[in-house]
C-alpha cells in the first residue's frame, strides 16, 4: 500500500510537465500562506487569519498585486520579505527555478527536468531549455538591478530617504515591476509619484520588459548581436506579433486614457498636459497586468474602466510575467476574423499562414477566459455589495493577474476572496495549462467523423 501510494503521489508530480507546474505553484502558495500566518509576519505581531494570508500569498506567487490588507502597514519586514520572495519565485517560474538550480549544481539537465522547464518557459525545443534558463536568469537579474538602482538613486536624492530605505524601496518596486506584481510599499501605491517621470518611467519600462515575454526578449537580444555581426535581422513570427501588438495596445491605451480622463478632476484633470500624457502612458502600461497605479482607479469614468478591462483581459506576451489571454492570442483571433470577413480560406499574417491548431488554441483560451470571467462576476455579484462595473473590474483584474482595483478588494467577504484566489491561480497558470494538468491522459482519435456544416449566425 505504501509503495502504491508513493507511486500515485509521484505520478501527480511527474506524469505531465504541466501538472508538475500546477502542483508546484499550489505547494509554494500554501507554504507562503503558512509563513504569512505567523505572528512575526505582521506589524502587530499577531497571527493573520489564514484566508488573508492565502489571498496575499496567491496574489504574490501569481504576481497579481490585489491585496485585502495594506502591504506597508499590515506586514512586518519579515512579511514583506516573504511577499518579495514569493513574487520573485512566482515570476521566474517554480519549475524554471528548480531546473536552473539543478543545472548549476550538476552542470546538466535531466530529460524530465528539461520537459518540465519547457512546459513553464514555452521554449520551442528541448535543446533550447538550457539556453533559455540561463537567459531568463541573466535578463531578470540585469533588469531588476538596473531599475532598482535607478529608483534607489531617485528615492535617495529626490525624496531624502536614507540609503538603506532608498535601496529597499528601489529594489522592492523593481522586483515587483519586472514580475508584473504591482505590490507597493505605500498605502497610496504610486499616486504620490504621479508627476515624477524618474519613478514612473523606470517602473513602466520594467513592467513592459517583464510582460513582453522571455522568448521575445532573448530573441531580440540574440538578433541584435547577430545584426551587429552580419547586418541581418530576422525575427520569428511570434516575436513580430508580440512586439507589434504590444506597441499598438500601449499606444491605444494611452490615447483613450487621455481622451476619457483629460478633464476628470479626480484623475488627470489637475495635471499639466505633459503630466497627463505621462500618466496616460503609465496607466496603459500598468493595465497590461502590472497593477501599479498612479491615478485613483475608483475615480475613473466608467468608460475608462471598460477600456482598462479590455486591456487587462488581453494581457501581455506569452511566457512572460504578464497574465491575460496574451497578445498573440488576441492577434491570432483578429487575423482569423479579418480572413473570414475577406472570405479567404486561410488566416495569414506578416507573410505566414497560421496553422489550424493555432486558431483552435487561441479560440479555446479566449472562450475559457470569457467563461471564467462571466461565471466569477455572477458569483461575486451575489456575494459582494458593490456596483457591477467595480465587480467586473475586480474579476478581470484577478483573472488577468493585474492587481488594479477600484477599492473593493478589502470589502469582499471571505467567500468572495476565495473566488478571487481561484481566479488568480487559474489566470497565472493559464486555462489550457490547468485543464491539461488535470487530464488523466491524452486522448487521440484514430478515425475521422463525416463532415457536416451547421448554419452559423
Amino acid at each position: 500500500m505504501v509503495g502504491r501510494a508513493t507511486r500515485v503521489w509521484q505520478s501527480l508530480f511527474t506524469a505531465h510537465p504541466a501538472r508538475t507546474v500546477v502542483m508546484a505553484f499550489a505547494v509554494v502558495t500554501l507554504g507562503g500562506a503558512g509563513l504569512l500566518s505567523l505572528p512575526i509576519a505582521s506589524e502587530e505581531r499577531g497571527a493573520t487569519i489564514f484566508v488573508t494570508a492565502l489571498f496575499t500569498s496567491t496574489s504574490a506567487v501569481c504576481v497579481t498585486g490585489l491585496a485585502v490588507v495594506d502591504t506597508s502597514t499590515h506586514w512586518s519586514g519579515f512579511g514583506e520579505g516573504v511577499i518579495l520572495a514569493l513574487i520573485q519565485v512566482g515570476g521566474f517560474g517554480i519549475m524554471t527555478m528548480a531546473s536552473l538550480l539543478g543545472l548549476l549544481v550538476s552542470g546538466r539537465l535531466r530529460l524530465r527536468m528539461q520537459l518540465t522547464a519547457q512546459a513553464e518557459t514555452k521554449s520551442l525545443g528541448i535543446g533550447e531549455v538550457r539556453r533559455v534558463l540561463l537567459g531568463v536568469a541573466g535578463t531578470t537579474l540585469a533588469v531588476e538591478l538596473a531599475v532598482g538602482a535607478a529608483l534607489a538613486l531617485r528615492f535617495r536624492y529626490g525624496y531624502g530617504q536614507s540609503i538603506g530605505q532608498a535601496v529597499y524601496l528601489g529594489f522592492f518596486h523593481a522586483v515587483s515591476a519586472f514580475n508584473n506584481a504591482g505590490f507597493g510599499l505605500h498605502a497610496d501605491n504610486l499616486t504620490r509619484y504621479a508627476q515624477d517621470p524618474w519613478v514612473t518611467l523606470p517602473i513602466a519600462a520594467a513592467v513592459i520588459l517583464g510582460g513582453i515575454g522571455f522568448p521575445v526578449l532573448l530573441e531580440l537580444l540574440r538578433h541584435r548581436n547577430r545584426r551587429r555581426t552580419t547586418g541581418r535581422r530576422g525575427w520569428s513570427l511570434h516575436t513580430k506579433l508580440t512586439v507589434v501588438t504590444t506597441g499598438a495596445l500601449l499606444a491605444t491605451g494611452t490615447v483613450f486614457t487621455c481622451l476619457l480622463e483629460w478633464g476628470n478632476p479626480g484623475t488627470l484633470g489637475p495635471f499639466t498636459w505633459p503630466e497627463k500624457l505621462l500618466n496616460g502612458f503609465f496607466h496603459s502600461a500598468m493595465s497590461r497586468t502590472a497593477g501599479f497605479n498612479a491615478l485613483d482607479i475608483g475615480a475613473m469614468e466608467a468608460s475608462t474602466l471598460l477600456m482598462t478591462c479590455t486591456l487587462m483581459f488581453i494581457g501581455g506576451g506569452s511566457a512572460g510575467t504578464a497574465g491575460g489571454i496574451k497578445v498573440t492570442t488576441f492577434a491570432v483571433l483578429a487575423t482569423a476574423i479579418l480572413a473570414e470577413v475577406r472570405g479567404e480560406p486561410n488566416s495569414a499574417v506578416l507573410g505566414r499562414r497560421l496553422a489550424p491548431h493555432v486558431l483552435r488554441q487561441a479560440l479555446t483560451v479566449a472562450l475559457l477566459g470569457v467563461g471564467l470571467v462571466i461565471a466569477a462576476t455572477l458569483a461575486l455579484l451575489t456575494i459582494a455589495k458593490a456596483p457591477f462595473e467595480a465587480v467586473l473590474f475586480e474579476v478581470v483584474s484577478a483573472f488577468a493577474t493585474v492587481g488594479l482595483s477600484t477599492g473593493i478588494t478589502a470589502d469582499v467577504p471571505a467567500s468572495g476572496q476565495m473566488i478571487l484566489i481561484l481566479l488568480m491561480f487559474v489566470g497565472r497558470l493559464g486555462p489550457v495549462t490547468l485543464v491539461s494538468a488535470l487530464a488523466l491522459r491524452e486522448r487521440t482519435r484514430r478515425y475521422q467523423l463525416p463532415e457536416e456544416r451547421p448554419v452559423i449566425g
